[in-house]
């Protein structure tokens, strides 16, 4: 097995490595997709409208079901598979850029899986506002070659266009929703409408030939509706949709109530993850009471709950009354990366930097972002840390043991000091901001979302979950771009969580 990145800086991408052949599989023109681009910010206005304006997703979501019960689909959205006690999936998440780091993904992705019996897709399919005509660059092209069915549940981007292509994709070319009545003028719900981005009409020729790259029988997943629950094996595998603003409506949360009764090990997928970036966040079902709550009964034996949504790989093992819960981030399936390095010395719920895992590393997330920006701010020279600056800085700020020593020799200068800080590294909960101004915030949601990269390492991840009788296997794999990452996809954590 090839190297980890926190076993050496080879193994984390850096250095003169081959680059992958990842590229071959790509179209031969991608759309490079920017968010600064005035257009896409646009596109994707539904979220910020439906936090000023009231989230109708609660509501769509119930129609779209009941178009889905109507149809014949179970009500209980149950999928009942024939596993064997013993089986294999996969799950990816945030996946659908189009682009190399989506593409860099893939072919560790058919290695691994190869002998998988399913796979989910953990939050935004398509970027970014999932609609049908990026179905087949996006979605059909990069996964023809796995071959078994793809289930999936709908991250805020797939719903910037009301989930009308997610739902013909994965539910079974549910037809368009019958528009509603217009609200009264000058309300909140008028404002909101007037406003809101509307599905394009699809291009049916191309989501017609897209299709045919996945058109085995063995390959297909019809699934009940946007929330599901799947029966495999001992487990029962239970995915949510958290909608523009990671709540779920009350339908779905009686639905969730009722699905997760009895003894049966469960494992939770969802658009939102639970804790992350050194936070808890219990995601609140309308009416009362949070997902988490859900989550931690005793009586619903959940063993673990994978989000989606962040860009990278996080895992906390929470102790709940005496038994483990495995909280796991799992978006770095193809969009850009976000930064791990702004992650504070992690101490949530009894979790601490000794428990918890993330990849890429911090020092790593520091050093291609430093990169990166010295690159577009045309200041290499003064912006870019090497991979050992940037691992002994974050060691300095957070007062870690960085998990791959860096050289001895490596010294930690004023400047590496100046830009983790200007780069929003995390910091010791003992010690203040070193800056009034709300670095953190400003670098995370202003800087962050533009930090595409079409260079190797990428710092991409997807996880292997073998089920057995008696425990969950679960493996975070890395994909940097390069080649040996390639050809041999490092295991950059790995956590057996028994059922009994």
């Amino acid at each position: 097995m090839s190297d980890s990145s926190r076993e050496t800086a080879q193994g984390a991408g850096w250095g003169e490595a081959e680059r992958g052949a990842y590229r071959r599989l790509m179209p031969d023109h991608v759309q490079k997709l920017s968010w600064f681009d005035p257009a896409t910010m646009w596109a994707a206005r539904n979220g910020v409208l439906a936090s000023w304006f009231g989230d109708p997703t609660g509501r769509t979501r119930s129609r779209w079901v009941a178009a889905r019960e109507a149809a014949g689909a179970s009500a209980d959205k149950v999928i009942r598979r024939h596993e064997a006690d013993r089986f294999s999936f996969m799950v990816i998440g945030d996946t659908g850029e189009g682009d190399d780091s989506q593409y860099a993904v893939v072919p560790g992705f058919l290695k691994a899986g190869r002998d998988t019996d399913f796979a989910v897709i953990a939050s935004d399919v398509i970027y970014p506002v999932g609609t049908a005509d990026d179905y087949g660059p996006k979605f059909f092209r990069p996964y023809q070659d796995y071959p078994a069915p793809i289930y999936a549940i709908p991250g805020n981007h797939d719903w910037y266009e009301d989930l009308g292509a997610f739902m013909r994709v994965f539910c079974d070319d549910t037809p368009p929703l019958v528009p509603e009545p217009g609200p009264r003028p000058l309300t909140r719900a008028w404002w909101r409408t007037l406003l809101w981005h509307r599905p394009r009409p699809a291009d049916e020729e191309l989501l017609a030939q897209a299709r045919k790259l996945r058109p085995k029988p063995e390959q297909t997943a019809v699934q009940p509706g946007p929330y599901w629950a799947i029966d495999a094996g001992p487990v029962r595998i239970v995915g949510i949709d958290t909608g523009l603003l990671g709540t779920i409506d009350a339908e779905q949360g009686a639905w969730l109530r009722e699905v997760s009764r009895g003894p049966r090990p469960k494992i939770l997928v969802t658009g939102s993850p639970l804790y992350v970036d050194g936070e808890h966040h219990p995601c609140p079902v309308e009416g009362g009471g949070t997902v988490d709550d859900i989550v931690r009964d005793p009586a619903h034996h959940y063993v673990a709950a994978i989000g989606g949504d962040i860009h990278n790989y996080q895992r906390y093992p929470v102790d709940v009354a005496g038994r483990t819960i495995q909280y796991v981030v799992a978006g770095g399936g193809g969009a850009f990366m976000h930064a791990t390095h702004t992650i504070p010395r992690v101490s949530v719920a009894n979790v601490t930097e000794d428990d918890f895992r993330c990849y890429p590393l911090r020092g790593d997330s520091l050093a291609f972002y430093s990169r990166l920006y010295g690159r577009r701010l045309r200041l290499p020279r003064l912006f870019t840390l090497t991979e050992a600056e940037a691992t002994a800085v974050i060691a300095e700020r957070l007062g870690i043991r960085p998990a791959r020593t860096p050289h001895p020799d490596t010294r930690v200068t004023r400047r590496a000091r100046v830009v983790a800080t200007l780069l929003g590294a995390g910091s010791r909960p003992d010690r203040g901001p070193r800056f009034r101004l709300p670095v953190k915030k400003i670098y995370t949601q202003l800087f962050s979302p533009g930090s595409v990269s079409y260079s190797p390492p990428f710092f991409k991840c997807f996880l292997r979950l073998d089920v057995s009788p008696e425990a969950v296997r679960l493996r975070c794999f890395a994909a940097t771009g390069n080649r040996p990452q390639e050809l041999d996809p490092p295991v950059e954590d790995e956590i057996v969580i028994p059922l009994g």
